[in-house]
């Protein structure tokens, strides 16, 4: 009956029973004609309705085809929102009535939606595929060129120290030992001299002269300047023991707390070049000191301080920035042990901090704490031919 259901339309009362009668007959026509007890497949309603014969067991919803899109198969995803077989249909709201919005989960989604870059994990698959990192490439080492001559004599001591077998002191030892062999004869006098075409032979094993290795570290702070510590400490060799297979040691001394410019190489005559006092290599030094440094002390420091072993001056010093007077940049060629904490000690102020900067020629540009790289063969010759200072 008419009467019966639920319409949204207004209603009319009539008095007469007749008129009555007639209205609902004409109804019951226009109901008749939408059968609303049938399934309609358009998704636009002012195109017309489609008919289907009706399924036994009253209404059922068949699968729906939006834009080629088939739902069907994604009804575990609409019944999160009140969709898809089985669900409850949604109504619209009334005229004033709020939405309540979709709770949100703890991933940040809404229900089990995707919401593509907002969300933290915006495919799974990409979140569960492990991340692959770039490894970085080794250093490829160089291979400098020879500048010595192949023909001229050389100390058997050196040769030796030279090939990476010991230094030049244990092999005054072992030739002495009679361990050493030269062109098949045991070699036992100190300061016999060979060429580099002459066979030696080690507790009888082949030696060759190894090839010439420079390597530019920048010292962290903590690290002992030595190739071998008999405390155990850890020693500056733990840092480069990946540059090369040769045996490499430091060019002078840093001390543990100090960091900045280390050069290490296998080259003796380089090395003895670079930290001869009579040389006078150049290195630049930044100091932090617990107070600010006073101009007159800064005079002194330039004009010479007495040591316990003796009088030393700075070639030149001054203060990093007129800010803070507790930086202090300071030049000098002297290599003592410890010379310029000593220098700050003797005029009652603390070294917190010390930094070398250069060192004949070289410097720590680009190259952060604890990292090494090989000198350029320009750098090398540079080195070898004294052009710094």
């Amino acid at each position: 009956m008419a009467t019966n259901n639920e319409d949204s339309r207004p209603r009319r009362s009539f008095s007469s029973a007749n008129n009555e009668r007639h209205i609902s007959s004409n109804r019951n026509q226009n109901y008749d004609s939408r059968n609303r007890n049938q399934d309609y497949d358009s998704p636009n309603r002012n195109q017309g309705y489609e008919r289907r014969p009706r399924q036994e067991g009253g209404y059922r919803p068949q699968e729906r085809s939006y834009n080629n899109q088939n739902w069907n198969n994604d009804s575990q995803q609409r019944n999160s929102y009140g969709e898809g077989e089985g669900a409850p249909r949604k109504r619209r709201p009334r005229v004033g009535e709020r939405i309540q919005s979709p709770q949100r989960g703890p991933s940040g989604n809404y229900g089990n939606r995707n919401w593509g870059d907002k969300s933290p994990n915006r495919n799974n698959q990409q979140a569960s595929a492990p991340k692959t990192l770039k490894k970085k490439k080794p250093f490829k080492q160089i291979k400098y060129k020879e500048s010595a001559n192949p023909n001229a004599p050389i100390r058997l001591n050196k040769y030796l120290a030279n090939a990476g077998v010991c230094s030049r002191r244990e092999a005054d030892e072992f030739i002495q030992a009679g361990v050493v062999k030269v062109n098949g004869q045991v070699v036992t006098e100190l300061g016999t001299k060979i060429t580099r075409a002459d066979s030696v032979m080690f507790h009888n094993q082949p030696v060759s002269l190894e090839s010439k290795v420079y390597v530019l570290l920048n010292k962290p702070k903590g690290f002992v300047t030595t190739t071998d510590d008999p405390e155990n400490r850890k020693t500056v060799m733990e840092l480069v023991k990946s540059a090369c297979s040769e045996r490499i040691y430091p060019v002078g001394r840093l001390d543990r707390a100090t960091t900045g410019v280390l050069l290490l190489t296998n080259d003796g005559d380089l090395a003895s070049k670079l930290t001869h006092p009579k040389y006078e290599k150049r290195k630049i030094y930044q100091v932090w000191l617990d107070k600010p440094v006073a101009m007159e002390h800064m005079q002194m420091i330039a004009d010479g301080i007495e040591l316990e072993d003796g009088e030393i001056h700075a070639d030149a010093i001054s203060y990093v920035t007129e800010e803070d007077l507790t930086q202090v940049g300071i030049e000098i060629h002297s290599g003592k042990n410890r010379v310029v904490r000593r220098i700050f000690e003797k005029l009652g102020y603390r070294v917190l901090k010390l930094d070398r900067v250069y060192f004949a020629g070289l410097t720590k540009k680009k190259l952060s704490r604890g990292k090494w790289r090989y000198l350029s063969e320009q750098e090398v010759n540079m080195l070898r031919m004294g052009a710094f200072d």
